[in-house]
C-alpha cells in the first residue's frame, strides 16, 4: 500500500459508486452554502445600503433579517449535514470493513475519508459559492421588489461573504470528518462488515413517556389557544413551541409503538400480507423511525408557519398602511384640555388647544408651498389603562388585589367613528357603543392607585361593536368606547387625570390631509420645509392654543418602512422555508433509501417463497402510507392550534385581518400537501426499485 495515488482514486470511485447517496448530499450542501452567501452579500452590498438615502430603517430591516437568517440557516444546516453524514457512514460500513479485510490499515482508510471530505467540500462549498455569486443579483432584485424600493445598479461580489461562508462550512465538514475518523478508530473489521445488518430489538411500550408527551402537547396547545394579546404571544410563543416539540418527539416515539402493538394484536387486521409486512417491519425499527418522523413533522410545521405568517403580513401591508396612515400627511397633536403645557405645576395654564386653528395652520402651510389640499379629516382619541374587576366593571387602580387583568381603554367621539366607518350611531348623553365590553353597561371606578375611590362613571352600551374601530397593535386586551361628543371625552379625561395625577394620559388630535398629485419626493421636500418652520412655534402656531407636542407622518414614509419590514420577513421566510423544505425532502429521501436497503433481503426471501410482485408492491405502499403521511397530518394539527397565537403576533404589526391570515394558512398547507405528495411519489418509486431489485 505504498502507492499513495491509490487512495484518491478509491475516494473518487467510492463517491461515484455511491452517487445516489452523495449527489443529494452535495446538492443540499451547495444550496445551503449559496443561501448563506446570498444573505451575507445582501448585508455587505453597498447598493443595498445606499438604496434609501435618508431612510435608514429600510436597510436596517434588510441587515437585521439577513443576519438572523444566516444564524438560523447555518444552525439547521449543521444539524442537517451531521444527520446525512451519519446516514452515509452507516451505509458505507460494509465497504470500509471490506477495505480493512483486504489489507488497508485504518490510517489508509482515514486518508480515503479525508480525500472524500475534500472532494465533497470542493463540490459543495465551491459550487455553492459560485451559484450564490450568480444568483445574488437576481435575489437582490426580488428583495427590492418585495420591499418596494429602487433597484441598485452594478454587480457586486462580497469577498468577505465568500471567505466567511467558506470558513464556517469548512469547519462544519471538518467536524463531521473528525466524527467519522473517531468512529473508524474505535471499530473493528467485523463490526464494520456487520454494522449495516444490526437490527433493533422490539421496543417496549413506555407509558411514562406517553404521558409526558400528552401533557406537553396539551400544555402547548392550551397556551396557543388561550393567548389573548400580542404581548402574551411574544412571551409565551417559544414556551409553547418547546412544549409542542417535546410532545411531538414523545408521541412519535411512545404512542406509535403502542398503536403498532395494538394493530398486531388485532388478528383480523394484522394477518393480511401487506399489513403483516408493514406493521412487523415498522415495529422493529420504530426507535429509528420515530425520531425521523418527528424531525419531518417539526420541519413541516416550521415551513408552513413561517410561510403562512410572513405571507399574511406582506399581503396585508397595503390595508395596514391605509388604516394606519389615512392621509398623505398625518398630523398628530398631543394636548390637555385644561391648557397645561410641559411646564408642569409651576407654569400657568395657557389658552386651551384650538383644533380648528391648528387645522387651518397645517393646511395653510401646505397650500402656501404650492400644493392643493383635496380633503381633510380630524379625530380625537383618549387612551388610558384600567384593571378588570370580577363583576365586569373597571377600575383605575389597575394593580389592586382581585383584578382579573389589565386593559387599555380607548375613547373616541361619534364623529370620529362615523368618519372612519360611515355608520351613524345617534348616541345619547350617557350612551356608548363599545368594543370588548361584556354586558349592557360600562362602569369604571375612578380610584386613586392604592387609595380611595373618587367616584364612578356608568354608560349604557347601546351598540356592541364586533370589530375594534381603533387600528393599533394588540399589546393588551382592548376596550374601545364611542362617546357622543368632545365634551364627554374631555370629562373622561378630567376624571382619569384626577386619579392618575402626573401619570395621566393626554388627548391625541389627528388631522389627515390628502393632496392632489403629490409625489413621494414632493412630500419629503414638504416635510423638510415644515421642519424648518416649526423651529419658530410662536410665529408659526399663533392662535393654536397650548399643546404638548406636534408631529408629521407621511404615508410614503410609513409605506417604505412597512414594506421594508414585511418584505424582509417574507424574504427571510422564503429563504428559511427553502432550507427547511430541502432538509425535509432529503430526510425523507434518505429515510426511504435506508429502509429500502434494510427491507431488501426480507422481500427477496418472501418473493422466493411465493410472494408475487403485486403483493410486494401492495406491501410497500401499505408500509409507506402508514408512516409517510403521519408527519404532515400531525404538522397540520399543530398549525390549527398555532393559528390563534400567530394571529395575535401579527396584531403587533397592526394586522387584524383574520380572514386573510386564515386564507394564507390554508393555501400554504394545501400547497405543502401537494409538494409532500410529489415527494411521496418519488420516494415510493425509489423504495420499490430497491426492495424489488
Amino acid at each position: 500500500m505504498r502507492n499513495l495515488g491509490l487512495f484518491p482514486k478509491l475516494a473518487v470511485q467510492s463517491i461515484r459508486n455511491n452517487r445516489k447517496f452523495y449527489f443529494p448530499y452535495i446538492l443540499a450542501l451547495l444550496g445551503d452554502v449559496a443561501a448563506i452567501y446570498i444573505m451575507s452579500a445582501l448585508v455587505n452590498d453597498p447598493g443595498v445600503k445606499n438604496m434609501t438615502p435618508g431612510r435608514p430603517n429600510a436597510y436596517m430591516y434588510v441587515e437585521v433579517f439577513m443576519q438572523i437568517g444566516m444564524v438560523i440557516a447555518f444552525f439547521f444546516s449543521a444539524v442537517f449535514v451531521c444527520y446525512i453524514n451519519g446516514f452515509l457512514m452507516k451505509q458505507r460500513k460494509k465497504e470500509l470493513g471490506l477495505y480493512n479485510i483486504l489489507g488497508m490499515g485504518k490510517g489508509h482508510i482515514a486518508i480515503v475519508l479525508v480525500v472524500e471530505a475534500l472532494v465533497v467540500g470542493a463540490a459543495g462549498i465551491g459550487g455553492g459559492l459560485l451559484v450564490g455569486v450568480l444568483l445574488h443579483k437576481l435575489v437582490s432584485l426580488l428583495l427590492h421588489r418585495m420591499v418596494k424600493l429602487p433597484v441598485p445598479f452594478g454587480f457586486f461580489v462580497s469577498w468577505k461573504g465568500i471567505a466567511g461562508t467558506a470558513l464556517v462550512f469548512a469547519l462544519l465538514l471538518l467536524f463531521t470528518l473528525l466524527l467519522n475518523l473517531n468512529k473508524l478508530r474505535g471499530s473493528n473489521p467485523i463490526e464494520l462488515l456487520r454494522g449495516g445488518n444490526v437490527g433493533e430489538r422490539e421496543p417496549k411500550t413506555r407509558w411514562l413517556l406517553t404521558l409526558v408527551g400528552i401533557v406537553s402537547l396539551g400544555a402547548g396547545y392550551y397556551i396557543a389557544l388561550t393567548t389573548q394579546t400580542g404581548i402574551d404571544a411574544i412571551m409565551m410563543y417559544f414556551v409553547a413551541v418547546f412544549l409542542v416539540i417535546v410532545g411531538t418527539y414523545c408521541l412519535f416515539t411512545a404512542v406509535s409503538i403502542a398503536v403498532l402493538k395494538a394493530l398486531r394484536s388485532n388478528k383480523k387486521f394484522y394477518y393480511k400480507t401487506s399489513r403483516f409486512i408493514g406493521v412487523s417491519g415498522m415495529l422493529y425499527r420504530m426507535k429509528q423511525n420515530a425520531v425521523g418522523l418527528a424531525n419531518i413533522c417539526i420541519l413541516c410545521t416550521m415551513v408552513m408557519v413561517m410561510l403562512s405568517g410572513t405571507l399574511s403580513l406582506y399581503l396585508g401591508t397595503a390595508e395596514v398602511i391605509e388604516k394606519q396612515y389615512p392621509g398623505d400627511i398625518n398630523v398628530r397633536v398631543v394636548y390637555n384640555p385644561d391648557g397645561e403645557s410641559w411646564g408642569g405645576d409651576d407654569e400657568e395654564p395657557g389658552e386651551p388647544f384650538n383644533p380648528a386653528r391648528m387645522l387651518e395652520v397645517q393646511t395653510g402651510f401646505v397650500e402656501g408651498q404650492g400644493y392643493k389640499v383635496l380633503d381633510t379629516r380630524t379625530c380625537l382619541e383618549l387612551g388610558f389603562g384600567a384593571g378588570v374587576l370580577p363583576d365586569g366593571s373597571y377600575t383605575t387602580d389597575r394593580f389592586t388585589e382581585g383584578t382579573k387583568g389589565i386593559v387599555t381603554i380607548t375613547c373616541i367621539t361619534e364623529d370620529t367613528y362615523t368618519a372612519g366607518t360611515g355608520e351613524v350611531l345617534n348616541l345619547g348623553p350617557e350612551e356608548t357603543a363599545a368594543y370588548g365590553v361584556k354586558g349592557e353597561t360600562f362602569t369604571i371606578h375612578w380610584t386613586v392607585p392604592k387609595g380611595e375611590e373618587l367616584g364612578q362613571t356608568t354608560l349604557q352600551v347601546v351598540h356592541t361593536l364586533k370589530d375594534n374601530p381603533i387600528y393599533s397593535p394588540m399589546i393588551t386586551d382592548m376596550v374601545t368606547l364611542v362617546v357622543p361628543d368632545e365634551a364627554v371625552l374631555h370629562e373622561l379625561w378630567a376624571r382619569q387625570a384626577e386619579v392618575y395625577g402626573d401619570d395621566r394620559s393626554s388627548i391625541n388630535w389627528y388631522a389627515y390631509i390628502d393632496l392632489e398629485n403629490a409625489s413621494e419626493a414632493d412630500l419629503s421636500a414638504l416635510q423638510e420645509t415644515y421642519g424648518d418652520y416649526v423651529y419658530f412655534p410662536d410665529e408659526f402656531y399663533a392662535g393654536t392654543g397650548t399643546w404638548l407636542s406636534s408631529s408629521w407622518e407621511l404615508k410614503s414614509d410609513g409605506e417604505a418602512d412597512a414594506y421594508g419590514m414585511a418584505g424582509g420577513f417574507l424574504f427571510l421566510g422564503i429563504f428559511l422555508g427553502f432550507i427547511f423544505l430541502m432538509a425535509t425532502v432529503l430526510i425523507i429521501y434518505y429515510k426511504q433509501i435506508s429502509e429500502g436497503y434494510e427491507d431488501k433481503e426480507r422481500f427477496e426471501i418472501m418473493q422466493k417463497v411465493g410472494l408475487s410482485r403485486g403483493e410486494v408492491k401492495r406491501s410497500i405502499h401499505s408500509q409507506i402510507l402508514m408512516v409517510f403521511f403521519l408527519p404532515i397530518v400531525v404538522a397540520s394539527i399543530h398549525i390549527v392550534f398555532d393559528f390563534n397565537m400567530v394571529e395575535k403576533l401579527l396584531t403587533l404589526f397592526y394586522l387584524h385581518d383574520t380572514a386573510l391570515t386564515a386564507l394564507c394558512t390554508l393555501g400554504t398547507v394545501l400547497v405543502f400537501f401537494a409538494v409532500y405528495g410529489a415527494v411521496y411519489l418519488m420516494t415510493a418509486k425509489t423504495y420499490y426499485k430497491i426492495v424489488e431489485r
